[in-house]
């Protein structure tokens, strides 16, 4: 009977598959990824067929095989609702990932009690420990692999593309399957599908299917980023971390992890970057924080408390030590864990495996170094990492081999540098999905030439994620997701943490979906804009933003017309500069003309001439939106040569305005928004506007 225990599942549950075994399926997800989760959760709960391939026995990624269930938030998910806003948990993140928070928290209670933090930690608003993450995560699995519609295969990874001949028509090749091999037994099988998915941690399948893609640090020509170098330098990545669990114990109760071989005798042991105390400098006074302090390392990144009081340590309060790089008054930059000596992608298997296990042994060796080094009362806990020494299965990954695709998402799209006054980095036309995180984090290994941004060049304005990002340049039949979509060295800054890689994983499961439903490939989707819509709207009416608004919720009756007119720049955030849309405000005549000459796709008008007195060439902004429709004879004056551009209109005279603009669709626009004299509200705009765009591109 498929089940799970202590956050794994049962032997039943899993598929091994024997030497020469082939599958087929509607959509096949390669990786181990959060997204890789996500994205066959997606396609599932859409009533596919899927076929997971996963280098490890539990799904989750950063969550749980990584060990780093503590979340990475943005401002904006942390959030606390006010007079004019909603709670981040409400409109920063979907509807399903909501509900995975309330799952955490219910099942980790701290003194019995659901609290909003299980862990307490000092960085991250939610945090549990893997064993909690993972649970949550198979509970929404079962009922797929209970009915066969699910096939999960683990401790596997691709080995090479099945792919179709390109067409005469096109030098598109297309994917119809993944050669892969069980890394255990060394048998080879292959899965075929009508669209997989590329989920991996580290890009694999990019590399293994020669897909072009780009690795590192990029040079200037290849993104047009006017922040990078002339030259490329594909060894400048992020550094990797293993992360550690570890319990606080009584006095004297610590369990030594145990010294390595060659603890402080090669570069990347060296005990003088080691530290556990964080020290924090204000002016020029240096101040300690030793490691147990209230804001210390410990409690960093603590996964489990027993206290009520967040700031409380106790024996018993667990914590993933994850420490990167901090500041010391004596010796200068110190680090942890984080290991920045080499990096993974680019290297043959060999090299990896190399950097991998020296990654692990500095894990032991910091986690040594603090229990000899002033905090003995330490124990590791393997229990909540499924090893023996609680050090992670999988190291935590920062960034990937990156495809080429339709649509890459560059620095200028994302930081504050480039918006200048305004509350939202770029809003792509083709949005799939948003993301948020304060600044582009970038953890670079010890290889020269790093850019490192600073300023305004390095806060990332909150961000959305353009299905082009989606879509590889040449190859049909796939899918980008995880951290192998098109951003940049950089840009993968703000879109690797959890809520955006879950984001990633949902709309990459869609976007498959959507393919395998109307036969259509990925890139024909995102061209057509009668399917682009259609995408957007299966998207938001399961409660995905894909534009930032923070005061409408993803239950919102509306939800689905606002967020796919502001998609389309229809009708937009009334004023930049923040990130309301004012549901209930109402709406000018010069607002409306405006948003009806873009849903129509009108050819502006801007005689030297004005037809009304009071909307004068040059003086108002509206003037050509407003003359385009009187040349059509949609609209006329209030009187007097008066058109009142900025007077609010009333749902009976949207009414009039929709029967002359779009007469055959004039019912249907207004079925449950009454034509009386009451004034037009914005929501009440967004719903009829997107009525007769569904029914203008026959959706």
């Amino acid at each position: 009977m498929v089940h799970q225990k202590n956050g794994l599942l049962s032997d039943d549950a899993l598929t091994r598959p024997w030497d020469g075994a082939s599958y087929e399926c509607s959509i096949a997800v390669i990786g181990g990824s959060t997204a890789a989760y996500m994205a066959a959760l997606t396609a599932l709960k859409l009533k596919l067929d899927v076929c997971l391939v996963q280098p490890q026995r539990m799904v989750g990624g950063q969550f749980t095989a990584q060990a780093l269930p503590a979340s990475d938030d943005g401002d904006l998910l942390r959030h606390k609702a006010d007079l004019t806003t909603l709670n981040g948990e409400e409109f920063a993140i979907s509807k399903s990932q909501r509900l995975f928070r309330r799952r955490q928290r219910q099942l980790q209670p701290v003194a019995g009690q659901i609290v909003e933090d299980p862990g307490g930690s000092w960085v991250c608003p939610l945090s549990t420990t893997p064993v909690a993450a993972s649970t949550a995560l198979n509970e929404k699995l079962l009922p797929y692999l209970k009915s066969g519609k699910l096939t999960l295969i683990p401790y596997a990874e691709p080995t090479s593309l099945v792919l179709a001949a390109a067409s005469n028509e096109t030098s598109v090749r297309r994917v119809t399957g993944v050669m892969c091999q069980d890394t255990k037994t060394k048998h080879g099988f292959t899965v075929y599908a009508k669209v997989v998915v590329e989920a991996t941690d580290l890009g694999d399948l990019l590399e293994v299917g020669d897909v072009p893609s780009r690795v590192g640090q990029e040079a200037r020509s290849e993104t047009d980023e006017a922040i990078l170098p002339e030259d490329a330098r594909p060894q400048c990545q992020q550094s990797f971390t293993f992360d550690v669990l570890v319990e606080r114990t009584q006095p004297g109760k610590g369990v030594p992890i145990g010294m390595p071989t060659e603890y402080g005798r090669v570069p990347w042991l060296n005990l003088q970057e080691f530290t556990g105390d964080f020290w924090v400098r204000k002016n020029t006074v240096w101040k300690k924080r030793d490691f147990f302090n209230a804001f210390g390392i410990f409690r960093y990144r603590r996964l489990l408390r027993r206290s009520l009081y967040k700031k409380t340590i106790s024996p018993g309060d667990v914590a993933v030590i994850n420490w990167g790089t901090s500041s010391h008054p004596e010796r200068g930059q110190c680090c942890g864990n984080d290991y920045r000596t080499g990096y993974l992608v680019g290297l043959d298997r060999s090299e990896r495996q190399q950097q991998i296990a020296r990654a692990r042994t500095r894990a032991q060796a910091y986690i040594h170094y603090l229990q000899t080094n002033g905090s003995p009362d330490l124990k590791p806990r393997g229990d909540l990492t499924w090893t023996k020494d609680g050090i992670a299965l999988e190291p935590y990954i920062r960034e990937a081999r990156r495809g080429i695709a339709m649509t890459t998402i560059r620095h200028e799209d994302v930081a504050a540098s480039f918006f200048p006054n305004q509350a939202r980095a770029r809003t792509f036309n083709d949005t799939l999905g948003i993301g948020q995180y304060h600044y582009l984090d970038l953890h670079g290994n010890l290889v020269d030439g790093h850019v490192s941004p600073t300023g305004k060049d390095v806060i990332a304005l909150p961000f959305t994620l353009p299905a082009g990002a989606l879509v590889p340049i040449n190859t049909d039949g796939l899918v980008l997701s995880a951290k192998s979509i098109g951003t940049t060295h950089i840009t993968n800054a703000a879109y690797r943490m959890h809520p955006v890689e879950w984001a990633i994983g949902e709309a990459g499961g869609f976007l498959a979906a959507f393919s395998v439903w109307t036969g259509k490939q990925p890139r024909e989707i995102v061209r057509n804009e009668s399917l682009l819509r259609k995408l957007q709207g299966f998207l938001t009416r399961n409660g995905i933003p894909i534009v930032w608004f923070d005061d409408v919720a993803h239950t919102d009756q509306d939800f689905e017309a606002i967020q796919v007119m502001a998609a389309a720049g229809i009708v937009n955030s009334e004023n930049g500069k923040n990130l309301h849309f004012r549901p209930y405000a109402s709406v000018s005549r010069a607002v409306v003309c405006t948003a009806l000459v873009s849903l129509l796709g009108l050819e502006k008008n801007t005689p030297a001439q004005p037809s009304f007195r009071d909307v004068q060439p040059g003086q108002h902004w509206a003037y050509s939106n407003i003359e385009t429709l009187k040349a059509q004879n949609m609209v006329a004056g209030v009187g007097r040569g008066r058109f009142a551009p900025d007077q609010a209109m009333t749902r009976q005279q949207l009414g009039f305005l929709v029967k002359k603009a779009m007469p055959k669709h004039h019912e249907a626009a207004f079925v449950g928004t009454p034509r009386d004299r009451r004034i037009v509200q914005r929501r009440d705009l967004s719903r009829v506007l997107y009525a007769l765009l569904k029914a203008k591109l026959a959706i």
